[in-house]
């Protein structure tokens, strides 16, 4: 008779299966992967078409963003959230200096107006 584990009251010789590290990493890669996918598709067809409607405005409170350390002053202060979320949607580069990031905002909200 095989000498059974005392916590289980099974035998002890069973095996354990293989860890196998590749399916793991398959699996978070293409999990991440597919985030970024998706974001890129929500940014294009979601985020960015909320911005069509008055796009000038929007680019001025980001202006004020960029530049000025209380944008808002004594005004209502969501157009100016509104358009801080640009930010994050479409980062400026490091050696990007704000009127050539807004040249670039501007273009690229055209480009997804259309």
């Amino acid at each position: 008779m095989k000498p059974l584990h005392p916590a289980t009251d099974e035998p002890e010789n069973q095996t354990i299966p293989e860890f196998r590290p590749v399916r793991l990493i398959g699996f978070v890669l293409i999990s991440l992967l597919s985030i970024s996918l998706w974001l890129k598709w929500y940014t294009g067809a979601v985020s960015l078409p909320r911005y069509c409607k008055n796009p000038v405005e929007t680019l001025q409170h980001l202006e004020k963003v960029l530049t000025e350390k209380t944008p808002a002053q004594d005004n209502a202060r969501k157009p100016y959230l509104i358009a801080a979320k640009l930010i994050y949607l479409i980062p400026q580069q490091s050696t990007e200096s704000v009127p050539d990031y807004l040249k670039r905002l501007r273009a690229r909200i055209e480009e997804q107006c259309r």
